[in-house]
């Protein structure tokens, strides 16, 4: 069964993919307008996937030039369960939330209270998607 929506993540079985400990797949759209795909951490907030990555990363800089993205997430359990999004980044969110987030993303997909991988140089950055396009397919 599948369905497809232009409406919010509402859904108790989309919204659980997302917030289980699932990896998803980012497109962006690099300068020459290729895709750049990257698997990211997600969480979910208000209706929003939110990303978190460090600034000046590709995918950071393809979206601060062209907001519009793909994602898709499949359930681990059930790779045939999957949700396809396509929307633009609304807001980038940096500085102390943005480190806490990581944070909270490693605990989800770790089991760490702290990232471990935290650079003293590098800044982190909230990607907050706003989707449009919603496919489920289950």
């Amino acid at each position: 069964m599948s369905k497809q929506s232009t409406v919010n993540l509402s859904d108790s079985r989309i919204r659980s993919l997302f917030e289980g400990k699932n990896f998803a797949f980012l497109s962006s759209l690099m300068k020459d307008g290729s895709p750049h795909v990257t698997p990211v951490w997600v969480d979910i907030e208000n209706g929003n996937i939110l990303v978190n990555t460090a600034l000046g990363r590709v995918k950071q800089r393809n979206i601060s030039r062209d907001p519009r993205v793909a994602l898709s997430i499949i359930d681990q359990n059930n790779q045939y369960e999957m949700v396809t999004i396509r929307g633009k980044v609304t807001e980038q969110i940096t500085g102390d939330r943005a480190e806490k987030h990581i944070d909270k993303l490693a605990k989800k997909y770790m089991g760490k209270d702290k990232y471990p991988w935290r650079s003293k140089v590098e800044k982190r950055v909230i990607l907050k998607i706003k989707p449009g396009k919603v496919f489920h397919m289950n």
